[in-house]
């Protein structure tokens, strides 16, 4: 099964290559992703509301052009361009496939972001998903754009925050970056690889 991944911001080649190569590691066996860059009209950076909506037009653009794949996704935990209803072709959300996993689980689960335009769209893809009542909530990280490529730098950030998340009953919290690995850390609430679930869910012979 092949799967376009299409890029939230303009990269460069060698974060590309980057995020290319961390979808090698992560996909499971039957599953072939290759990661576009959504294009040079697209932001480079989420940083704003008007940012993300940039970027949720871009991206509908390169997903309406994809063809010769099985299915198509965001490379994005705020699901840009994810439709609402089923489309001619299946685009996947991997923040709709990794938290709707959770809730069907009976897991309350937090999310943590690096910024607060990030932050209030994922509340809202939350609202929308019909999954509030198991969310408890956002923490934001407050990083800059240089922290997704840099692993401990991120995961050293998130200790506060997972700590606060579980104060308030999670047992699981979403990272909020499509791209960033997560380290095993002695928290008290798991941190989920959205990427990582979503890759696994992607390849069950069910949803495809």
């Amino acid at each position: 099964m092949r799967a376009l991944a299409v890029t939230p911001i303009h990269l460069p080649p060698e974060e590309i290559r980057r995020r290319q190569e961390r979808y090698d590691r992560l996909a499971p066996p039957g599953l072939e992703i290759e990661l576009a860059d959504v294009g040079a009209a697209a932001p480079a950076s989420l940083d704003t509301g008007d940012a993300v909506r940039a970027s949720e037009r871009a991206v509908a653009a390169a997903l309406a052009d994809a063809e010769g794949f099985d299915l198509a996704f965001p490379d994005c935990v705020l699901d840009p361009a994810v439709p609402d209803a089923v489309a001619r072709k299946p685009v996947h959300g991997l923040l709709k496939l990794s938290a709707m996993h959770l809730a069907g689980k009976g897991v309350r689960f937090g999310a943590v972001v690096r910024n607060e335009a990030i932050g209030a769209e994922l509340e809202k893809r939350i609202a929308d998903y019909g999954l509030g009542e198991y969310f408890a909530g956002t923490r934001i990280l407050d990083l800059p754009f240089a922290a997704i490529a840099e692993t401990r730098t991120w995961n050293r950030a998130l200790g506060a925050a997972v700590r606060e998340l579980a104060a308030l009953g999670a047992t699981a919290v979403i990272n909020g970056c499509s791209a960033v690995d997560v380290e095993p850390a002695d928290l008290p609430a798991r941190i989920v690889d959205p990427t990582a679930l979503a890759l696994r869910l992607l390849a069950v012979e069910e949803i495809r």
